[in-house]
């Protein structure tokens, strides 16, 4: 006679891991209890809220960009080397916007603040670059 319910069981465990990888955790014993009664108020399986944990876990990680690594010299300049020309478009297109301020309008707010952040950018670009 075979036992159908042994047959059932061996085809779940093969699909289980087939499709699943366990991850085991130890904690202390309270907080094996509290975290147990805490999922069964929830009505919530241990197993369920620890795989919520988990996604929840991966998609903050994948939102956050990674610290860069500024160890090496040459890590360093290639940063700064890509922050002068971040700084060069910038004041290019300020330098734009000043030119392109009418004659009129010339000495006035607008005209010496935009005249003024060229200024601060060429002294900036100037200075970053010394480190050359």
């Amino acid at each position: 006679m075979h036992d159908i319910g042994t047959a059932a069981t061996q085809s779940k465990q093969r699909w289980n891991a087939e499709h699943y990888t366990q991850v085991k955790i130890s904690v202390s014993p309270e907080l094996a209890i509290a975290f147990k009664s805490a999922c069964a108020a929830s009505n919530i399986s241990m197993a369920e809220k620890l795989s919520q944990f988990m996604i929840n876990c991966t998609d903050a990680a994948k939102k956050c960009k990674p610290t860069p690594d500024y160890t090496t010299k040459r890590q360093r300049r290639v940063a700064i080397k890509s922050i002068l020309q971040q700084m060069e478009l910038i004041r290019a297109a300020e330098e734009r916007c000043r030119d392109n301020i009418p004659e009129n309008l010339q000495g006035s707010v607008v005209f010496d603040t935009a005249d003024e952040c060229v200024s601060l950018l060429d002294e900036a670009i100037e200075l970053l670059g010394s480190i050359y």
